[in-house]
């Protein structure tokens, strides 16, 4: 008899990613194996995990789950589970419009899913199951990673702030951080495995300490890193600039594997519109972050999430959000065109914006934010980069005998492909000749092609994978060196 097959569908932010691969570790141990790449919904077990974040986000999970209800009905002993963020906010809602769905479980409770997926079946009715709180720090359950050369290392769950527009708080729950020993141990695990890369995850990922009563704690967390032999390049998303302090600055600035790259949310460049946001800094305070961050490490590139037509934004409010955006010239932005989010105070506010205001002033945010990008990539010709070699991230790389990778600072830079043989985790030294607003591209000849444990651990693995029948990639996001994000997606929830 054949081994059971599982799809997972992955939504939203970072957290949901890694999620998913625990999701995934937890089926595999119970003796699932991974559906065939586009499988569609033909799977014995299809989990959708889910995000809240975004205003339609339920109308997209019941359609999809509407598209599934044939097939289930063909397909006798087939089993449908719905978790994550949409899962915590809606639970009983789900088997009412769905009653197909066999499990409902939140963001809590992840590692109850085989045992909830086998009582649905023996009960032959839908499991519901929400914890109110988190039963066990989600690092601790058994991980199915994307990535063998780069991976996600969660640092803390959940979020203490109360920003406007934001429900995440109300669906992970307040923060609660891992002891650093915990988080060390796993990279020094992961570095065993071959990993060269991680970034370290949280909702708000630099007020780690908080939950253990240590304000320094990231900083230190940070600085351990620098002494893990064999880790290569560190980063973490996302922080808030409200626990941005100095002692991080300087960890980032002198610790060498910590990689001159920062995600540092704005959301609103107009003191008003911040503090009707609920957010405790004001453009002066980020701006001043910004400057201390570039002093300090000068070739830092700088991204962003930015919220166009908040309720009540002026015209003027948002002429102070392209103000900051100059001042700041960041590398990129995630710009979102603001959309109501269920169950939070900003989508009951007065003043909501008329939609053809909100894309306009979209339009012209993007519009100098792609000179800005474009600019800055420019002043990358002429550099010597070392850029780790990326999985799937150059879509054209075939058809232009290029690869692809990311540059210390993340940037995404196709190059000529070597005459030697490359692996993703392996880094290839090349010189910059072209830039366009999104990547660079260096033309001649790497300078030095260097072979990695990395690399090692990749090819390892797709021997492996190879042999099997079963068990193919999914094509979820990639772990740790993430693909350039369009403008309605960013690297976190969009609430950070």
């Amino acid at each position: 008899m054949s081994a059971k097959t599982y799809e997972v569908r992955t939504y939203g932010c970072q957290m949901n990613v890694h999620d998913s691969e625990r999701l995934s570790g937890l089926l595999e141990g119970a003796g699932y194996v991974r559906a065939p790449e586009g499988a569609d919904g033909d799977a014995d077990v299809v989990v959708f995990n889910t995000c809240a974040v975004r205003e339609n986000a339920d109308n997209k999970l019941y359609g999809n789950l509407g598209r599934l209800a044939p097939m289930k009905t063909k397909r006798p002993g087939m089993q449908i589970a719905v978790g994550g963020c949409l899962a915590q906010k809606d639970r009983d809602t789900i088997v009412t419009r769905a009653p197909w769905v066999d499990v409902v479980f939140g963001t809590h409770n992840i590692g109850k899913l085989p045992v909830l997926l086998e009582r649905a079946r023996v009960q032959e009715e839908a499991q519901v199951e929400i914890a109110e709180s988190l039963e066990a720090f989600p690092s601790t359950l058994p991980t199915r990673r994307e990535s063998a050369y780069a991976a996600w290392v969660s640092i803390s769950v959940g979020c203490n702030n109360t920003c406007t527009f934001c429900i995440v708080p109300a669906l992970r729950g307040k923060e609660k951080d891992r002891r650093p020993g915990d988080i060390l141990a796993e990279i020094e695990a992961l570095v065993a495995e071959g990993v060269s890369e991680i970034t370290l995850l949280g909702q708000n990922v630099n007020a780690y300490g908080s939950d253990i009563g240590d304000r320094e704690a990231f900083s230190k967390l940070l600085r351990a890193c620098g002494g893990i032999e064999g880790l290569e390049r560190v980063r973490f998303t996302s922080p808030h600039p409200r626990d941005f302090t100095d002692d991080v600055i300087a960890a980032m600035a002198e610790t060498p594997n910590v990689m001159p790259q920062l995600h540092m949310p704005l959301q609103s460049g107009s003191d008003t519109v911040l503090k009707a946001m609920r957010r405790s800094y004001r453009q002066e305070r980020f701006l001043g972050i910004i400057e201390k961050v570039r002093t300090a490490i000068p070739h830092a590139a700088i991204s962003t999430d930015i919220i166009v037509g908040f309720p009540g934004e002026t015209e003027e409010d948002f002429e102070q959000t392209m103000h900051t955006v100059r001042e700041a010239r960041f590398a990129n932005a995630f710009t979102f065109q603001y959309s109501k989010r269920p169950g939070t105070p900003a989508a009951t506010m007065d003043g909501q914006i008329p939609k053809e205001v909100v894309q306009a002033r979209y339009e012209r945010l993007v519009a100098i934010q792609e000179e800005i990008s474009w600019a800055e990539n420019k002043q990358q010709v002429g550099r010597v980069l070392d850029v780790m070699v990326a999985e799937g991230e150059g879509r054209k790389d075939g058809a232009t005998h290029r690869l692809s990778g990311r540059a210390p600072d993340n940037r995404l830079v196709h190059f000529t492909k070597p005459d030697e043989a490359v692996r993703p985790g392996d880094v290839v030294t090349v010189e910059i000749t072209y830039a366009a607003p999104h990547h660079l591209l260096a033309e001649g000849r790497a300078t030095s092609v260097r072979r990695t444990r990395a690399g090692d651990a990749w090819e390892k693995r797709n021997a492996t994978q190879a042999a099997q029948p079963a068990g193919v990639m999914l094509g979820l996001p990639k772990i740790g060196v993430p693909e350039p994000l369009p403008a309605a997606a960013a690297p976190g929830c969009g609430c950070d």
